[in-house]
């Protein structure tokens, strides 16, 4: 998100950044960035008079929940406005993976085809453009749902290659790590599967070797899991991501599902910090450049890789180089930044054909729209007089 603020500021866009979410203690300083911060509030006709009022020529959804709730005024009081949804990664997606590990079972059509999947779909056929944060879900949405690429646009995280600062060498490197929000299921799973499968295996061959997890919002049950005696470390909140990873020698990242790109395995890549994965954890970080990660699937070979990469300086070099040279090559801000806001500028010049091409996204609007139209302001007045 600050990436894309980012790249509309140096397009000289105005930006007003409104969320419904309370504030945290880890939020960043909007008005230190030049950025407007506006408290929204949901089910409410507030939102309206402030559209009226400002008349954005863009406004972009971060993630789909928020096209459902905002979407449909947004089109009524500035149809001049392009609607863009951010996708994040595809929760469908995510979703049904989950679905999969639950039973057990290999995914299927009828978990990839869920409520949640009709919902999302539904939302990026409303929106003028959808950001797709990887080459994988692109390919994945047009597999399976048949969506247009003209209403679809590849845009990774977008860093700055040149903020990279030197790679620490492996001899002073030390311990592995493990980083990742709390809250976000994929990440409280992969900690789960760290403690009761791969850490007890890697600590056995590796006696004094401790593995630090790190991440926003520890529970009390991940808090309780610490155990220096086991060389399990439950560090919570890292003040700076990119320190502590750059001190780690190998990052483990065991994701048994997920979706979009994994911004602690970009993280590790601008640090030079090899890691050991899954593939849904490999997932269109990489594409046809030299990896820097070893990718396992089941614990047995995931622990041999951990401790063999951990203990080999051969093995970790090569990987460490292609890691710390795969933003210039795959995440080149300023690349990727200029391809948005061309796409958004052809978008403004030919908005009209645009939609009149996306009948299906018309077809929604009228339809789905209109319902959650009357079911928004039938909240409101229940809100206004209970």
């Amino acid at each position: 998100m600050l990436q894309l603020i980012r790249s509309l500021q140096d397009a000289d866009y105005r930006v007003v950044y409104g969320s419904p979410a309370q504030s945290s203690p880890h939020a960043l300083d909007l008005n230190g960035i030049d950025v407007q911060a506006l408290t929204l509030t949901l089910n409410c006709s507030s939102f309206d008079e402030l559209m009226a009022q400002m008349q954005p020529e863009l406004v972009i959804f971060d993630r789909f929940m928020m096209e459902e709730q905002f979407g449909w005024r947004v089109e009524k009081h500035c149809p001049q406005a392009i609607r863009v949804l951010d996708t994040e990664d595809l929760h469908c997606l995510r979703h049904a993976r989950h679905q999969a590990l639950k039973h057990d079972t290999e995914l299927t059509a009828k978990q990839i085809y869920s409520e949640l999947a009709i919902r999302e779909i539904a939302a990026i056929l409303r929106c003028d453009l959808s950001l797709i944060i990887s080459e994988y879900e692109m390919a994945w949405l047009e597999k399976w749902f048949q969506l247009p690429a003209g209403i679809l646009h590849y845009c990774p995280f977008m860093a700055d290659a040149e903020q990279q600062k030197p790679v620490i060498p492996f001899a002073q490197r030390q311990h592995f790590i493990s980083i990742g929000n709390f809250r976000h299921a994929p990440n409280w799973d992969a900690v789960q599967y760290l403690k009761s499968d791969i850490w007890p295996q890697i600590r056995k061959s590796l006696p004094q070797v401790e593995l630090h997890i790190y991440g926003a919002y520890p529970p009390p049950k991940a808090t309780q899991l610490h155990n220096p005696k086991q060389g399990f470390v439950v560090k919570g909140w890292a003040e700076d991501a990119l320190e502590v990873i750059s001190q780690s020698r190998v990052m483990l990242a065991p994701l048994r599902f997920g979706a979009g790109l994994k911004g602690k395995l970009i993280d590790a890549a601008s640090t030079g910090t090899p890691a050991v994965t899954s593939s849904t954890g490999a997932e269109g970080i990489y594409g046809d450049c030299d990896s820097g990660l070893l990718i396992a699937d089941n614990a047995d070979t995931f622990v041999h890789q951990a401790i063999a990469l951990y203990q080999q300086p051969q093995m970790w070099q090569p990987l460490s180089h292609n890691a710390s040279a795969l933003i210039a090559k795959r995440f080149n801000g300023t690349e990727h930044s200029a391809n948005l806001i061309r796409r958004i500028q052809q978008l403004s010049a030919n908005l009209q054909q645009h939609r009149l091409d996306n009948f299906y996204g018309a077809m929604l609007r009228h339809h789905s729209m209109k319902s959650t139209q009357y079911m928004a302001q039938w909240i409101e007045a229940k809100n206004r007089f209970c």
